[in-house]
């Protein structure tokens, strides 16, 4: 079974790039594969995931412990599970100082971090376990420990899910404006392509483990070019909507353990054609840095080239 196949994508110092799509399109695994965090029998198969020219898929198991955390950073969805009850937070954050030391005081540091991410007594926080925190509190502090070892590449798989909504704003801007500050490199995963929309330099749109569609935050918002990426914009809630019902994307993702020809997409898609039956399409330049994978733009864009 193929969770993903031929994604590629690429993420510039200091930009987010946001990953989008249904539960089971191949966000999760895509971050765990980055980081070779892929529970057996799950691997890597064929391709690159390269860290200033570094292949990581091909490095071993100590060469990526030393790789986790200083210079790929992991925030995951649940920071209650993602923190260790029986130790302070502080404590914890001075672990994810210990490769650098050069720093002579981590405890400033430290609480210059936290102060970072919106925590307002952050002296305080450092003496308390995560138990006795809120759930915005955690997850501030995930985020802390992952930026205090000052990665390249930070992944963000859907921290803010749990969150009401004005903490989720709150966290997300915090993270956004911290990783452009220090030139970090940010994926940012979430099923929602309003939130991306908000605060992601570029979205990358996944479906069944495959690339629907790759381009500027506000080509793809305004002018999406794949019936997929146009079906989640229209099933976002609107204020200035009439309607009484919320759209819907009908029926549901393709088993991944069953073979296929054509496009993933064309069993659910308004726009599908006899093409889509047989040929899976390729990403399509669309115009500069947007691509998408769908056969309605093979003839308008035939000759421009695929990337």
């Amino acid at each position: 079974m193929h969770a993903v196949r031929n994604i590629s994508f690429d993420v510039r110092p200091g930009e987010t790039l946001g990953v989008v799509g249904e539960s089971g399109s191949g966000k999760s695994v895509t971050a765990a594969a980055i980081i070779q965090l892929i529970d057996p029998p799950g691997r890597i198969t064929s391709g690159e995931v390269l860290l200033e020219g570094e292949d990581l898929a091909r490095v071993g198991d100590q060469r990526m412990k030393q790789v986790r955390g200083d210079r790929v950073g992991m925030i995951f969805q649940n920071p209650t599970a993602s923190l260790n009850p029986v130790f302070t937070v502080g404590r914890q954050l001075k672990e994810s100082l210990g490769r650098d030391r050069d720093r002579r005081d981590p405890d400033a540091e430290i609480e210059r971090t936290l102060t970072g991410v919106g925590i307002p007594d952050p002296s305080r926080v450092v003496k308390q376990y995560p138990f006795e925190l809120s759930g915005g509190m955690n997850q501030r502090i995930m985020i802390a420990m992952a930026l205090t070892a000052r990665p390249q590449l930070l992944i963000a798989d859907e921290p803010t899910t749990a969150l009401d909504t004005t903490t989720q704003a709150q966290i997300l801007e915090e993270l956004v404006a911290l990783t452009s500050e220090h030139d970090i490199s940010l994926i940012l995963i979430t099923h929602d392509i309003a939130l991306v929309s908000e605060y992601a330099d570029r979205i990358l749109v996944l479906y069944a483990g495959e690339v629907c569609e790759v381009g500027p935050v506000d080509k793809v918002i305004s002018q999406p070019s794949h019936p997929y990426t146009r079906a989640l914009l229209e099933s976002v809630p609107r204020i200035d909507s009439k309607s009484e019902r919320l759209e819907a994307i009908p029926g549901e993702l393709p088993d991944p353990s069953e073979s296929r020809a054509g496009c993933p997409f064309t069993a659910r898609c308004p726009d599908v054609m006899d093409v889509c039956h047989r040929i899976d399409p390729d990403p399509i330049r669309i115009g500069p840095g947007h691509l998408a994978a769908c056969h309605l733009w093979a003839s308008e864009h035939a000759g421009v080239g695929n990337p």
